[in-house]
Formats: C-alpha cells, sequence, structure tokens
C-alpha cells in the first residue's frame, strides 16, 4: 500500500473521536497540525526550539488531570514570539487554541498519532499524507472548499505546462494550503536533482532554498496549514506573509517581478473593495476574482509567465471586467483559455478557466501584446466528475498535448475546427465580440454539467455556488449603474 495513503486513512479515521464533540473537519486538520508538528520534531531529533515541558515525549506522558491543561498552555506559549525565538513555530502556533473538551479525547488523538510510526517511510511520504488530509477535508466540506484546495491533478498539469526554472521567482498571492508552490518547487527538484546542481554556487543555493518560492495568504487557519505543508516538502520560503493580496502589502518589491505567478483566487464576493492604489482598473469591485487578476498582470516581470484559475464571469463581465480584459491582452499574451469541466473543485457547481499568458517584454507595448487566443473546451460533454469520479491526468493528456511543449504558448498548433475543442481566435474575432471571452462552439447533450450531479450534498452545494455568483452578478450591476448614473447626471448639466 501506498504509505501516505495508509497514512491519510489512519489519521482520517481519528476525526471520529471529535466528530462527535462537534468539531468540524477544518477545526480536526488544525488540531493535527499543533499534535504532528511536536511529534514530527520528535522523531528528526530536532526538539531544541520547543521549551522541555511542550515537548512530545512530555504531552505524552501527562498524567490525565494535567495533559488538557498542559496543552493549551503549550498552545499559548509556542505562538508568543516573546518566549520563543523561532518564527516557523511561533508562526504555526500563533493564536492557536484547541476545540478537544475532555483530556481522554485528546489522549485518544495523542495515542493514535504515536502508534503511526510515520517516519519509517520516506520524509516525502507523510508530506503527501498531510496534503492527502488537506484533500479529505476539502471532499467533506464542499461549500467554499474549493477557495482554499485546488485538486493536485490540476496543479501538475499547470506546472508541468509553466515548467518552472532554479532560479526564478515563483509567486502565489492567493497560495491557499501551497498546493501550487509545493508542486513548483518539486518540479525544480527533479530538474536539479534535488537542487545538488546549485551546490557550486552558495548565491544560488541560498537564493532557491530561501527566496525563490513567495505568497501571500489572508486566512490565518489557512495560513497555519500552508506553514506546516510546506514545512513538511522542505520549503521555508523568506516571503511567506498572512496578508492580503489587495491590500498595500501586495505592492511590496517582494511581491513584483515574479518570473511565474501561480494562483487559484478566491471566488465570491470580497469582504471590502481593494486597498491598493495601484489597482487602477478594479479598485471599486465586489469581487474577489477580477483584483487578484490585475494584480498578476502588474506582479509579473517583464517576459514573465501565469497560470491562473478564474471563473466564467471573469471572461464575460462588461464594465470594469471588460476594461480588465483589455488590459491584459494589450500588457500580456493571453495566448491559451482551458474552460475546466464542472465538478473537478470541491464547490460543487463553480465553472472555472486556466487562463495562461506571458507579459509583455515592453513595459508599455506599442501594439496590442496578444494578437489571438487559443482556447480549449474541456467541459462540453465531459462526464459528471465529483468525489466519487475525480479527474485525473488521462483527462488532460489531450489538452497537455495541443498546448505544447513552450511555456510560452508559442508551440505549433492546430485549429481543430467547429468539431473539435481547440480553436484560435484573432484579436479582431474578439473586439468584434466586445472583448467578451466566453466562447463556446460545441454541442452539449445536457444544458447543464449540473445535471449529471446524484449526490444530495453535491447538488446543494452546486445551487448555492449559483446563487452566490448570481448575488455577485447583481452587486457588480448595481455598482455599475450607481457609478453611471453621476456622470450621465453631470454630461446633462453640461448639455
Amino acid at each position: 500500500m501506498n504509505p501516505s495513503s495508509d497514512l491519510v486513512n489512519r489519521l482520517w479515521r481519528e476525526c471520529a473521536v471529535l466528530r462527535k464533540d462537534g468539531v468540524t473537519y477544518m477545526q480536526y486538520v488544525t488540531e493535527l497540525t499543533y499534535l504532528l508538528f511536536l511529534k514530527m520534531c520528535s522523531e528528526q531529533k530536532d526538539e531544541s526550539r520547543i521549551p522541555e515541558s511542550y515537548r512530545w515525549e512530555a504531552i505524552r506522558t501527562a498524567g490525565e488531570t494535567e495533559v488538557l491543561t498542559r496543552y493549551k498552555q503549550l498552545l499559548i506559549d509556542l505562538g508568543d514570539g516573546t518566549k520563543i525565538a523561532d518564527r516557523s513555530i511561533v508562526a504555526i502556533f500563533n493564536n492557536a487554541s484547541t476545540v478537544i473538551r475532555t483530556p481522554a479525547n485528546l489522549r485518544k488523538l495523542i495515542a493514535a498519532i504515536d502508534d503511526l510510526h510515520w517516519f519509517t517511510a520516506e520524509r516525502d511520504a507523510f508530506g503527501d499524507a498531510y496534503e492527502g488530509l488537506l484533500q479529505k477535508m476539502a471532499e467533506e466540506t464542499k461549500r467554499g472548499a474549493g477557495q482554499y484546495f485546488t485538486p493536485r491533478v490540476l496543479i501538475n498539469m499547470i506546472v508541468g505546462l509553466m515548467k518552472p526554472r532554479a532560479g526564478e521567482i515563483i509567486q502565489d498571492p492567493a497560495a491557499g494550503t501551497g498546493g501550487f508552490l509545493i508542486a513548483a518547487d518539486q518540479y525544480m527538484r527533479d530538474q536539479t536533482d534535488d537542487y545538488h546542481d546549485l551546490l557550486d554556487s552558495p548565491r544560488k543555493i541560498t537564493f532557491q532554498l530561501k527566496q525563490a518560492i513567495r505568497g501571500l495568504e489572508n486566512v490565518s487557519d489557512t495560513f497555519r496549514l500552508l506553514l506546516m505543508n510546506l514545512h513538511l516538502h522542505r520549503i521555508d520560503p523568506d516571503y511567506l506573509d498572512l496578508n492580503d493580496t489587495l491590500s498595500p502589502t501586495g505592492q511590496q518589491a517582494a511581491f513584483k517581478n515574479a518570473n511565474l505567478i501561480l494562483t487559484n483566487p478566491p471566488f465570491g464576493p470580497a469582504g471590502s473593495p481593494p486597498t491598493r492604489d495601484d489597482l487602477t482598473v478594479t479598485d471599486r469591485v465586489s469581487s474577489y476574482q477580477l483584483p487578484f487578476v490585475e494584480h498578476v498582470i502588474r506582479a509579473l516581470a517583464l517576459g514573465g509567465r501565469a497560470a491562473v484559475i478564474v471563473p466564467d464571469n471573469v471572461l464575460f463581465d462588461d464594465g470594469r471586467g471588460r476594461l480588465l480584459r483589455q488590459m491584459l491582452m494589450e500588457r500580456c499574451d493571453l495566448h491559451t483559455i482551458l474552460r475546466l469541466p464542472t465538478g473537478i473543485f470541491y464547490a460543487q457547481g463553480v465553472k472555472t478557466n486556466v487562463l495562461f499568458f506571458t507579459r509583455s517584454q515592453e513595459e508599455a507595448p506599442t501594439e496590442a501584446a496578444t494578437q489571438a487566443v487559443w482556447i480549449y473546451d474541456l467541459r462540453t460533454g465531459a462526464p459528471a466528475y465529483g468525489k466519487t469520479n475525480p479527474i485525473g491526468d488521462k483527462d488532460f493528456a489531450d489538452f497537455v498535448q495541443a498546448f505544447g511543449d513552450d511555456p510560452l504558448g508559442r508551440s505549433a498548433r492546430t485549429d481543430q475546427g467547429e468539431t473539435g475543442r481547440f480553436r484560435r481566435f484573432t484579436r479582431e474575432d474578439l473586439a468584434a465580440r466586445n472583448d467578451n471571452l466566453d466562447i463556446t462552439w460545441l454541442k452539449a447533450e445536457s444544458a447543464d454539467p449540473d445535471d449529471g450531479l446524484t449526490d444530495p450534498d453535491d447538488i446543494a452545494a452546486a445551487i448555492e455556488t449559483h446563487l452566490v455568483f448570481a448575488l455577485e452578478e447583481v452587486r457588480g450591476l448595481v455598482e455599475e449603474l450607481e457609478r453611471e448614473a453621476p456622470l450621465a447626471a453631470l454630461e446633462e448639466v453640461e448639455a
């Protein structure tokens, strides 16, 4: 059996211990993060950074009456930067608290983890196991889960096409639990003999290990999972921040001039408008995804490339959405759009696409960088994907072949015509459509891919998702009307 799969299943079964106390899957995985970190330090013989009374053995052998009290104090103290010098430990335990109510339940969880002996397997196997727990959590919490967990098969496909190279700055401005950053790091390790090819240059190896990987995540609990996931995959970057990309933090030098940006920004209404002064096109929109796309455009170095997952409305929204698409095609070569099937994210009903684009080599291009856009429709006629029918590598094989080997989208390609899935549309074609990129040509047997859903939870999640996006569309329309009304009144007065 795959060691990581075995670990995932064994750890996940222990969730039943806490579910009876009303603990959510997210809370369970977060709780595991604290305990697994202590266990891992013990297995690695690397506990010098942790006070002796809070080390794994001390917690494991604590008496029934004191184990929960000591554990609660441990969570407080290890997150206190005045008591703990190691910043990674403080970040993982920052504002930590436990949802365990009884010493008996804590004892059961500690015993279950202690019995795993998971370090008899390779370290990477446990890193994969932790990521497997995050996937399990996403599967069990469909509503909104796709906002923080992108399926690994999709990530690996995108990373394989974008071909990250050692020495490049790789950024994810909506890092979630770190899937894109981990996959990019692994791809580069595979290309450089686990970075041994860089050992002849201390500067190169230092840059690769500490500065190449950069990310922002705005949700504190997700950031905690991100830190743990990266730590288990041997990634400890200097430029990883708990902050909002749409705040002034996203303008900092550390998050500019990226050679490659890979991201799945959050979908849905934002809590508040962006507070950055450089997002001039999307500064007052009501959704996250539009300003995130503008961030990517502005954060790319000249000649840099990106792959961004976006919902359908980014392709067709009028007003600021259309202005953003025009900006994108002026400054970047938007060479490929992949229309993804529904059901591959755990939030059912979300219709998404991958935008592949390359920043122009000129700061202010004299002509539009995009001359033509290739669109691959993997959605029409696709089976109903979901928990019982997950998408796999084979489902992306034809698209990967059609995309070609060039990460800039310049490989020789063939327009497959009205009966094929891959077609080319010139800039003139798009202008005639008012720059609406929501283009379909294949005929679907079903009017809606959601028609194939059978699981009641999947159906309910799909309905909820559609309502959220419909509300967002209404809000966007109201905002457009409110902006246009004063201008129309002013023009009438001037007339």
